[in-house]
């Protein structure tokens, strides 16, 4: 017992010498050398990538959008006081990639509604423009397929999201879209554009960020599950046959009642006219006859 106590005592003396606190901080050193040399490479490699790609974006930015939305993203007010394009601090990489990805921006010229045209960017540059925006300011990012995919489901499962998403497109969505997703006008010039066709992506992105007219659904209003229920939903109601014939673009009772009173009361009436002058020039030729 007494020769462990001294060898232990020993042990101690050498751990309270300068040299060992010298070896234990040259150890923590090498420690911390060998996780820095580990992990840092990749961090910084990573944050030299994206300011990279922002710089490239801004460059994009001055070129194509500045003119509206300043050169700072800060919005372009006139004279009078109207806008030549809203600020963009706030809006993400989500809208960016919904507006540029679909040819709406930039505009050919200011007006109420952005039409979908051919898009004049790369995806790469619309990343880009992208992640210069999100710089401006936190926003909604750009989502990933999982999100806004029901892949993976069973068929049960798949069943049961688009019946949820008939319910939210119903309640939310039918006002503007049509109960079909086949568009229809709205005040002031604009209307709300037809969601046939559309990539799911881009409803996704809609829906997040609100544009135009359309009310913003944040993940606090619709959760992701419930808008990608909604393109599951679109979807399922595009691949549907049309049973009832001649669906007249799917625009609803508007369309029906002028097609009703244009073609076919306009058609009786025509043809009443005809029996009416048709009947007249008979009694005359009779009259002659006698």
């Amino acid at each position: 017992m007494r020769l462990l106590n001294r060898t232990a005592g020993r042990l101690s003396r050498h751990r309270r010498r300068p040299v060992a606190g010298l070896l234990v901080l040259l150890l923590g050193l090498f420690a911390t050398g060998t996780f820095y040399a580990a992990f840092a490479p990749a961090q910084a490699e990573t944050t030299a990538s994206d300011a990279a790609q922002v710089e490239e974006g801004r460059e994009l930015f001055l070129i194509g959008c500045a003119f509206c939305h300043g050169t700072n993203g800060e919005g372009v007010l006139t004279e009078s006081g109207t806008q030549y394009g809203p600020a963009l601090a706030g809006v993400g990489a989500a809208a960016v990639d919904f507006q540029v990805g679909t040819g709406r921006m930039p505009l050919v010229q200011p007006g109420q509604q952005a039409p979908r045209k051919p898009v004049i960017y790369s995806q790469d540059e619309i990343d880009a423009l992208g992640a210069f925006v999100a710089s401006l300011g936190p926003g909604p990012a750009v989502p990933e397929e999982s999100e806004y995919s029901v892949e993976g489901l069973s068929a049960e499962e798949q069943e049961e999201a688009v019946v949820r998403g008939g319910e939210i497109f119903r309640t939310n969505c039918t006002a503007c879209h049509n109960f079909d997703g086949a568009g229809g006008a709205m005040p002031r010039g604009g209307y709300a554009p037809s969601l046939k066709g559309v990539e799911p992506k881009y409803i996704y992105e809609a829906l997040l960020t609100g544009p135009q007219s359309m009310p913003t659904f944040s993940n606090g209003n619709l959760t992701p599950e419930d808008k990608a229920d909604v393109i599951a939903y679109l979807q399922e109601s595009e691949e549907q046959p049309t049973y009832g014939g001649f669906g007249l673009g799917s625009m609803g009772p508007v369309a029906e009642g002028l097609f009703a009173w244009v073609v076919g009361i306009g058609g009786l009436v025509g043809f009443a006219i005809w029996i009416a002058a048709h009947s007249t020039r008979s009694l005359k030729q009779k009259g002659t006859t006698e």
